[in-house]
């Protein structure tokens, strides 16, 4: 019909096709300038672009590429659960640092076996320079660009402090052949991202440079040690690579991991890059300073929408750099994948999706894998993901047990069968219409009919259903 399909939530109160009270940037408007406070950055909202975005593409690759290497026995184990026994078997394989410098964990067994008890690590970097020549970058965007993705997050320097630009900053502690990389490789991706027509930003490790300490650096008791070792120089350096990040390559993203030094000048370089770009956006990761745009749970999902915006980051893996030893029992399954974004998507999140490269820069086929077959459910169903909101609720169920998860945009709601029908039609509970509802399936040229069931509506589904998991019911 081309009345508003009515719908009631669980307790039967009607509601009509509308979105959850979001807040964003609006289309009009001078932009504001914005100073160095708490106050004044809070004034920042949301750009569309970003609410649009929904899924992004995060790369971790770096010096610990070349081992490519996090022990099996780490796999259950998450980052934020860090104890002793973790600081022996972290799960993340862009961790092999910091787990080498722990006495006989299985890494530095590893490394010893592999390369040598008197192999340093940043020796890698030689290995990393010369591997990362035969790197294609257009190759990168082509595919990024084809699994659906908005945007894309490079990590620029990890906690080891090797950077994956020629900076101009000189680290005082790596000679220049270990502390940068010798091709631009944040210049080259940069620009073969924006020509692909996405968005760029940086990841870059604010808190952490184990390059400026002696000891396994760990989020334990001993963290404020840790950092204290870093020494009086390291703030001002973070805020140096920052500024030079910001000025030379004009990011649409700053994501900064672990936290900032409240000696840095954290206020002054949010300031300056939305006044530079005021449709930029900041993570959540600069404590103790509390200025963000969205929030960032890893390997995390809600259980709710947040009108605050948020987004997911998370490996096809266990790890976010390259692990070798990882296979298909530690890689996300292609169905699970596509149910994660829509869950996601759902709760008002962006799911920033990790490939782990190899130091030539060929991500593992399995990684590619998933991109394409998620890549492939977009093509079909992107109308219900990409330029969303949340409807009024996210989550639902038919009567024969399967999730639901609801999105909406202008007059249009989207309901996303989790499973495969049971029958020739499903029924979603506590969805009711008002008048004659028109339901089509994307991907689907049958006609469907819908049929108001008390506060439930039938749908008939199509003889076969198109794709492999996660049909979505259009309603209108």
């Amino acid at each position: 019909m081309s009345a508003l399909l009515c719908l009631a939530t669980v307790s039967g109160a009607p509601a009509r096709a509308q979105s959850a009270d979001i807040s964003e940037t609006p289309l009009l408007g001078s932009p504001q300038k914005f100073e160095p406070t708490e106050e004044s950055l809070a004034k920042h909202r949301v750009p569309s672009w970003y609410m649009n975005a929904k899924l992004g593409i995060f790369i971790h690759w770096g010096l610990y590429s070349v081992p490519g290497y996090a022990p099996r026995e780490a796999r259950e184990f998450r980052i934020e659960e860090i104890g002793a026994q973790q600081k022996r078997v972290n799960p993340y394989a862009e961790w092999y640092y910091n787990t080498l410098r722990v006495p006989n964990s299985p890494t530095a067994q590893f490394h010893r076996n592999a390369y040598g008890a008197k192999y340093d690590y940043y020796d890698f970097a030689h290995v990393f320079n010369d591997d990362t020549r035969l790197w294609n970058p257009a190759a990168w965007a082509e595919l990024f660009k084809e699994t659906g993705a908005r945007y894309v997050v490079l990590t620029t320097k990890h906690h080891d402090g090797f950077t994956l630009w020629p900076s101009s900053i000189t680290n005082p502690h790596l000679r220049s052949d270990q502390s940068h990389s010798a091709r631009d490789l944040v210049g080259d991706l940069t620009e073969a991202v924006r020509q692909s027509g996405m968005k760029m930003g940086f990841y870059y490790s604010g808190l952490y440079d184990w390059s400026f300490g002696s000891g396994p650096f760990i989020a334990d008791d001993n963290n404020a040690i840790a950092i204290e070792e870093q020494g009086p120089q390291y703030p001002s350096y973070a805020d140096a690579h920052w500024r030079e990040l910001i000025v030379k390559y004009r990011p649409d993203i700053l994501w900064n991991d672990i936290g900032y030094s409240p000696k840095g000048k954290a206020l002054e370089i949010a300031s300056e890059f939305y006044n530079s770009n005021p449709d930029g956006v900041i993570n959540d990761r600069w404590k103790p300073f509390k200025f963000h745009d969205f929030t960032t749970p890893e390997y995390a999902k809600l259980d709710f929408i947040s009108t605050e915006k948020w987004e997911e980051c998370r490996g096809l893996g266990k790890s976010f750099g390259l692990n070798r030893i990882e296979g298909p029992e530690e890689t996300i399954s292609a169905g699970a994948l596509v149910a994660l974004l829509v869950d996601i998507v759902a709760k008002n999140g962006n799911l920033l999706l990790d490939v782990g490269p190899e130091p030539d820069g060929t991500i593992p086929p399995i990684q590619v894998d998933r991109l394409h077959k998620l890549g492939a459910w977009l093509k079909q169903n992107g109308e219900a993901i990409f330029d969303t909101r949340p409807w009024i609720r996210a989550t639902g169920r038919t009567a024969d047990g399967i999730d639901v998860r609801f999105t909406a945009k202008d007059n249009v709601i989207y309901a996303i069968v989790l499973g495969r029908p049971k029958g020739n039609s499903v029924t979603l509970l506590d969805v009711s219409a008002s008048g004659h509802s028109r339901a089509t399936m994307l991907g689907s040229d049958a006609g469907l009919t819908a049929l108001a069931q008390g506060n439930n509506l039938r749908i008939s589904m199509p003889p076969e259903l198109p794709g492999d998991y996660a049909w979505v019911i259009r309603l209108n």
